[in-house]
């Protein structure tokens, strides 16, 4: 995972927070070798936690916004249920990697 992504660990996990994402991960070149810290954007594929009706367009225009002034860069935000290309998905396979999770919250009997 770039340096880049770990520079700004603690307000991506805001983000993240605020933005009600379950499951965000880094793909393509942000997540291995070839990162280009002057010319390569950042690929995210996110999932978001079970959102009112109306608020997952806000949601996720609002963290793509959050996540380029973040990094300062272009940044693509894919959702796994809009991929419908298996060679894209098999690319992405190849290199996601976790960079945060909503914890479980604890349901009482």
């Amino acid at each position: 995972m770039t340096r880049l992504i770990e520079e700004h660990r603690q307000e991506l996990v805001e983000l993240c927070r605020q933005f009600k994402v379950q499951r965000l991960e880094l793909f393509g070149s942000g997540a291995g070798a070839r990162f280009d810290p002057q010319r390569s954007d950042l690929d995210f594929l996110v999932e978001f936690q079970p959102l009112p009706p109306g608020k997952r367009a806000p949601s996720y225009f609002d963290l793509l916004s959050a996540l380029r002034n973040l990094f300062g860069r272009p940044i693509d935000l894919v959702e796994p249920g809009a991929i419908s290309n298996p060679y894209f998905l098999k690319g992405i396979q190849q290199s996601r990697t976790l960079v945060y999770e909503a914890p479980v919250e604890k349901v009482s009997a």
